[in-house]
């Protein structure tokens, strides 16, 4: 696999990715180094000529006005890291601690930090050599993601705790297993290492990716259930959107007709009812709606991902002169960051319901035309009806996960840090949204598969013909009542999970531009 460069301006969430679950290997971009060595001869004027700069000369939060001794300066660097190692709870799954290390790694490589080029090329070592801190999982409130971040501050200073090949290792152990050593911090170092919000950025890049992954799969489920369904598709006619220009909606219509292109659905006059229920009807307005809240997310998370979120920042060569200076910062603080995680929390939200009540459709012979409960054998059967209270359990799950989270209520030191974010529990909740996310439209799947075997279309379109066939590769059609949970477990593993079936897909999908 090619290596990601990283030069602190144009990381991707595909790079990201490559990182943190197919352990790509990072390197560095040339003029990194460079920019770092000419901030940190800012900090060590600013040391030099004792000039007052929070967490640098004088201590933080309510010490900020306290002065520090010149020969303490590396020791409370240290102090500042095993001082914010406080988080709880279970460890952060290693692709998260990977996510949230590359971006540390990326937000200093572009700036602003002053930090020695040492502690990120140790980083960038750690990642390479699969040496993976121990994160608990809470600890962040959104006002840079310090007390868990701090836990990598601890194995870079060959303290707390990392897995390394598996085994779960003391700091220093895991640092001289892969060959390394731990870094001795100078001024600022420590703050550095617990400063900003990469956890936050990191599994932000990681599930925004995934939730672009989850909207392509349903679209691709809810064209197969327009075809088992043999849904009227003229509300997704350009000339129909056009009259109501909602955000996304022309889009994810666009796509749906590219998917359902080749087959009998394609003719709106071979639809079976004049006007189908709105979990059908008004698909595109939905899925554009999760479009739209896609796009918001993106602009709120890439300055995030490739920015400098430090308090304070280092200037260099600025108009005071050539020494720079130490500027103090608001950008540590993330306010549309996790506006735009509640937002699309709240659209998968509004995705799920629709993918639950498409499915209940279905199963209903007066809405849907098809034997109840999509058994061939009819009531006497019980057929796909006891998986519907599953995907209402789904639901519910996902609905309950989508509540706000920056709104809650704020707690400072000492009326100081008198505002957060929850940032980083934002994110966080949305693995957990799409997991669920993923198992419902395997739901939905299912049942449109056996609605097509039922119905019997004399031709399907592209993307549902595909779907099918995978489907069935796998997933025989219900005949007898069985258990179905396997079957949505396997179609949610090895077909809505598979990165061939999603890169097919958005072949089928990218033909709608």
């Amino acid at each position: 696999m090619t290596g990601v460069v990283v030069d602190g301006r144009t990381l991707s969430y595909g790079d990201v990715v490559a990182v943190a679950h197919h352990g790509a290997r990072v390197v560095l971009a040339d003029e990194v180094v460079a920019r770092l060595v000419r901030e940190r001869a800012v900090v060590d004027d600013v040391v030099d000529r004792r000039v007052p700069a929070y967490g640098l000369t004088t201590g933080l939060g309510t010490r900020s006005s306290y002065a520090l001794p010149r020969d303490e300066l590396e020791v409370f660097s240290v102090r500042t890291v095993r001082g914010r190692a406080n988080a709880v709870g279970d460890p952060l799954p290693v692709p998260v601690v990977r996510a949230a290390v590359l971006a540390r790694v990326n937000g200093i490589a572009g700036g602003g930090s002053g930090v020695r080029p040492e502690i990120p090329r140790l980083l960038v070592a750690m990642l390479n050599a699969g040496v993976h801190p121990v994160i608990p999982e809470v600890g962040s409130i959104g006002a840079s993601d310090l007390c868990q971040m701090a836990h990598v501050g601890l194995v870079v200073i060959g303290e707390g705790t990392a897995e390394f090949g598996g085994a779960v290792l003391d700091g220093a152990e895991a640092l001289r297993r892969a060959g390394l050593a731990p870094a001795a911090l100078g001024p600022k170092d420590g703050h550095v290492l617990c400063s900003a919000s990469p956890l936050a950025a990191g599994q932000g890049a990681l599930a925004l990716h995934e939730a672009a992954a989850a909207l392509s799969l349903a679209q691709a489920v809810t064209a197969l259930t327009y075809e088992g369904f043999r849904a009227n598709t003229s509300p997704l006619d350009p000339r129909v959107l056009g009259l109501r220009t909602a955000p996304g909606q022309s889009r994810a219509a666009g796509e749906l007709l590219a998917l359902l292109a080749g087959g009998h659905l394609a003719d709106p006059r071979h639809a079976r009812r004049v006007q189908d229920p709105i979990s059908l009807r008004c698909a595109a307005q939905v899925h554009g709606a999760l479009y739209a809240a896609l796009d918001f997310a993106d602009d709120a998370l890439g300055p995030e991902l490739s920015g400098c979120g430090d308090n304070p920042v280092v200037v260099a060569d600025s108009l005071a002169g050539d020494t720079g200076e130490i500027l103090s910062s608001g950008n540590f603080h993330t306010p549309a960051l996790a506006l735009a995680f509640d937002t699309l929390a709240l659209a998968l939200t509004q995705t799920a319901s629709l993918s639950a009540e498409r499915m209940r459709r279905l199963l209903a012979p007066a809405v849907s035309g098809l034997p109840a409960n999509l058994s061939p054998y009819g009531p006497e059967r019980s057929g796909f009806a006891p998986l519907a209270k599953t995907a209402q359990a789904l639901v519910a799950e996902i609905r309950m996960l989508s509540a706000p989270v920056c709104t809650d209520p704020r707690h400072g030191a000492d009326a100081v840090e008198d505002d957060s974010t929850n940032a980083a529990l934002g994110a966080r909740r949305l693995t957990t949204v799409l997991a669920r996310l993923r198992h419902l439209l395997a739901v939905e799947a299912v049942a449109a598969a056996q609605a097509v075997d039922l119905a019997a279309p004399s031709a399907l379109g592209r993307g549902p013909e595909f779907l099918h066939g995978a489907i069935r590769e796998i997933v025989p059609r219900l005949d007898d009542d069985r258990p179905c949970g396997v079957d949505v477990e396997a179609v949610s593993r090895d077909i809505l999970g598979s990165d061939d079936v999603r890169s097919t897909l958005s072949g089928l999908l990218g033909e709608a531009s």
